[in-house]
């Protein structure tokens, strides 16, 4: 089972060698074939013109002897009936009737022999102690010897990548066995090192999100036990003696519960995408100064349109109002303004501030200032989702610390229009 995909390839491999020397020899032995038959047709009309028929004997005699002296060679000149007519050199007796081919099939086997039949019958025996012709060789052999050294050249190339293969295999089972941390080697600039690296990048954010949704619990599971146990303690004042203070603080502690609820889904939602993408020309100001009409804040600034969801910039608006309102002072300024193709939406409040060593912190969630007790609250994921939802409009939030001393959070848009 581990092997098995080293198998596959490497098998793969040499099978497509072998068909390739395989094809390849049927080709060049179909080109010998070809070339020899033509080579053939040539010598034997060559032959047959250094050879008339219409020469006595005593020429093809001479004719025979400059031949054998030049190829060093044996000769023998039969007529159709296979009767000797010429020679020259050493004497090899062969017929041409059903046994003189049997004694020439023979004889060839111990001699290179060559017989020529020539245009007029006659047969030209020609016996050399080397070949006429460069001796034949099989292309076969030659394509199996290539195919065999390039298997055994691609042997550990193809081991070294199934061997990666593997190594990333194990990384991905260890890290579904549910250990997160574990990261695979991404070495290498290849489409391996390429799926590795994917793969870490994956899981780190798997790891970052796991984390984050477990710190969301747990400071949601936090965050909840306060107005729960004042609700449980109203509820039981209340029915021991109802009065109106009494429903308030149960009214506010569920009112508290729902919107702690309802920032929990909606983080989630963004952190999944699962909002939609309904983009469209928003008026920012119009949208704020409806916002800030609700919560009797003074808004002043430029008409500006960005793209965008107007649900998700209502909530944005809303929570940093609310947050200026619940965590500041007054007056709290609300600012749309534009600067060539960035929109700014400032909300400052009179208060505090944000400590200077915690101002990085303002936007995690459920994130409460040094020294502040919890019946005095905390952020909860108010300014968390504020990033989220700037973030998914291509946007950018910071916080500064405004001119008299308190909190300024500056969201800058691209302007759509």
């Amino acid at each position: 089972m581990r092997n098995s995909l080293f198998l596959k390839v490497y098998l793969t491999l040499l099978a497509s060698l072998a068909v390739v020397a395989l094809v390849s020899a049927v080709f060049v032995r179909l080109g010998d074939d070809e070339q020899q038959s033509g080579w053939r047709d040539r010598r034997d009309l060559f032959v047959t013109a250094i050879l008339p028929a219409d020469q006595s004997t005593a020429e093809l005699q001479a004719t025979l002897r400059r031949l054998s002296e030049s190829f060093d060679a044996d000769l023998a000149l039969f007529d159709p009936e296979g009767r000797l007519i010429a020679r020259a050199g050493e004497v090899f007796d062969a017929g041409f009737g059903d046994e003189g081919e049997r004694r020439w099939k023979e004889f060839r086997k111990k001699h290179h022999v060559m017989v020529m039949r020539l245009a007029d019958g006659r047969a030209l025996a020609v016996r050399m102690d080397r070949p006429f012709w460069p001796p034949g060789r099989n292309p076969l052999a030659y394509l199996a010897a290539i195919a065999a050294a390039i298997g055994l050249a691609a042997y550990p190339v193809v081991r070294h990548l199934t061997r990666r293969l593997e190594r990333l295999r194990r990384g991905v089972d260890v890290w579904g066995e549910g250990a997160l941390v574990t990261r695979v080697a991404d070495d290498g600039r290849d489409e391996v090192a390429a799926v590795a690296r994917s793969f870490n990048k994956a899981a780190a954010r798997i790891e970052e999100l796991i984390a984050a949704h477990r710190t969301l619990l747990a400071n949601a599971s936090h965050e909840l036990r306060s107005p729960l146990a004042r609700l449980r303690m109203a509820i039981d004042l209340f029915e021991q003696k109802p009065d109106d203070a009494t429903r308030t603080e149960i009214v506010r502690n569920l009112g508290e519960i729902d919107e702690l609820v309802d920032e929990i889904l909606l983080a989630s939602r963004l952190e999944h995408g699962e909002t939609g993408n309904r983009s469209e020309p928003v008026d920012l100001l119009a949208l704020v100064t409806e916002e800030g009409t609700r919560h009797r804040l003074k808004v002043t600034g430029v008409p500006a349109i960005v793209a965008g969801e107007p649900r998700l910039l209502t909530r944005l608006v809303r929570n940093l109002m609310q947050n200026a309102i619940r965590h500041g002072a007054p007056p709290v300024t609300v600012e749309v303004a534009r600067a060539g193709n960035l929109v700014r939406l400032s909300v400052e409040d009179g208060g505090e501030g944000i400590p200077e060593n915690e101002s990085g912190r303002v936007f995690e969630p459920f994130y409460r200032p040094r020294g502040r007790s919890e019946t005095g609250g905390g952020w909860g994921l108010g300014l968390s989702l504020v990033r989220q939802i700037a973030e998914r409009h291509g946007a950018t939030v910071r916080y500064e610390k405004a001119p008299g001393g308190g909190a300024r959070f500056i969201v800058d848009f691209i302007a759509a229009g």
